[in-house]
């Protein structure tokens, strides 16, 4: 009897542990919006560059904060073969936009890359969060503006009948 009670022990805790750890790996998701750009430059000796970067978000459903990561990769060639492949990329901490933890979901996108018509630079940021155990939602723009931090505004949504 006590043999059979050591292992049902052994497997509530089995159990437990492991509902503990797929928890904590769903505790972080990849956004459903990554974009990328690629350029193409040719320097003086034929030389042709190009020039991918892609961003995504990483959300933390717990605590409603995210991190912007993006990723970059640079090739230099001639007409032969690639002389040089630069890579760069990290994640950055930008805000958290429910004050307090829950269970929540979200999405972001970001405007495409500068041109004539961008007043803000490059740009600016959409995310929308919403409380997975409540009707709670906001609607989020983080806009770079290029002198001092980047200004993130969240709006309270409300339900309509």
């Amino acid at each position: 009897m006590n043999k059979f009670l050591g292992f049902c022990a052994v497997i509530a805790i089995s159990v437990c542990s492991g509902l503990t750890t797929a928890s904590a790996a769903d505790e972080f998701k990849l956004s459903n919006n990554q974009r990328i750009s690629c350029g193409r430059g040719l320097n003086a000796g034929k030389l042709q560059n190009i020039n991918c970067k892609s961003y995504a978000y990483i959300f933390n459903t717990r605590t409603s904060e995210f991190y912007r990561c993006q990723v970059s990769v640079g090739v230099t060639r001639d007409n032969k073969e690639v002389l040089k492949v630069d890579t760069d990329g990290n994640c950055l901490l930008k805000a958290r936009v429910f004050p307090g933890d829950s269970s929540y979901s979200f999405d972001a996108t970001e405007t495409e890359p500068p041109n004539t018509n961008s007043f803000f630079g490059s740009g600016g940021t959409a995310l929308w969060v919403s409380d997975s155990t409540a009707l709670k939602a906001k609607g989020c723009i983080l806009l770079n503006v290029g002198v001092g931090p980047d200004v993130l505004r969240c709006v309270d949504m409300t339900f309509g009948k």
